[in-house]
């Protein structure tokens, strides 16, 4: 994967962190009127989702006679708005949580169609170069933000480093660590300054985007990742979207076959290195 792809998509990858403004749309016109069911409209953010729209999806879609347009938001609100509000047809940009938190929030009516991929969060080496070289009193670095911080403990437990206390699961924090051998010292710590502290700990769990913006490689540099049937993958994975009462329509569904085919699959694989993970 080329060094400007993993830039864009460090800039995009986490959801939930908000940036202003639209980028101008991969096609077509503004706002979809829903009177030409052959055109499917889909707001997305530009990396990784609109490329894997646009590059894996369109000429699919096109065969069964449907024309794709992908509007590219560089925001996590809009995008949301506008598939409420009937402008576009779907959204691909979310992660459940955040959807969930919307609806809550906003009084919106979006659910979800399928899962397609996630962004895996990783375990890199600082000063200890592998997990089994880790000593007593190791320190690792993990994010402050609840929800970032709960993937890194969990990712953590994967690897029998650590033991959460039952049902801790995505609220997960420091205090819920009931069994700790190597009397880890857990460092919290901004997540988009982890990658400055890897000199600083032994081992530390980043973000994918970080990761990518710190030019660490997901498949070649990490010692661990999570797991594609972990709990994390489960519940960050991203989400096609919809507003409530669509999601059986036969172009939605005909989008959601095309996102979970084996041209998807392999554009992903191929394109991100380990950055973006297919969960089907």
């Amino acid at each position: 994967m080329k060094k400007s792809a993993l830039k864009k998509l460090a800039a995009f990858a986490a959801a939930g962190v908000l940036a202003a403004g639209v980028l101008a749309g991969c096609a077509g016109s503004g706002s979809n009127s829903g009177s030409d069911d052959k055109t499917i409209t889909v707001a997305a953010s530009p990396t990784p989702h609109a490329e894997i729209l646009t590059n894996a999806v369109a000429d699919q879609l096109k065969e069964q006679g449907y024309t794709l347009e992908v509007k590219e938001f560089t925001d996590y609100v809009q995008p949301n708005t506008v598939t409420e509000e009937g402008e576009v047809d779907a959204n691909y940009f979310q992660h459940q949580p955040y959807l969930d938190s919307f609806n809550e929030e906003k009084g919106t009516h979006l659910v979800s169609v399928e899962a397609i991929h996630f962004e895996p969060f990783g375990l890199y080496a600082g000063k200890t170069a592998s997990l089994d070289a880790l000593t007593d009193g190791a320190t690792v670095a993990v994010p402050n933000d609840t929800t970032n911080e709960a993937r890194a403990l969990l990712l953590l437990q994967q690897e029998g480093l650590i033991k959460l206390a039952d049902g801790a699961g995505i609220t997960a924090t420091a205090k819920d660590i009931v069994e700790n051998p190597k009397n880890l010292q857990i460092k919290e710590l901004e997540a988009a300054n982890i990658p400055n502290a890897l000199k600083d700990v032994d081992i530390a769990c980043i973000n994918g985007n970080y990761a990518q913006a710190a030019g660490l490689s997901v498949e070649k540099d990490a010692l661990a990742v999570e797991a594609t049937d972990s709990l994390a993958a489960e519940t960050y994975a991203n989400v096609l979207v919809v507003k409530d009462g669509n999601q059986d329509s036969e172009k939605i569904q005909a989008l959601a076959k095309a996102l979970k085919s084996d041209a998807v699959r392999d554009f992903i694989n191929k394109t991100y290195e380990g950055a973006v993970v297919p969960v089907f």
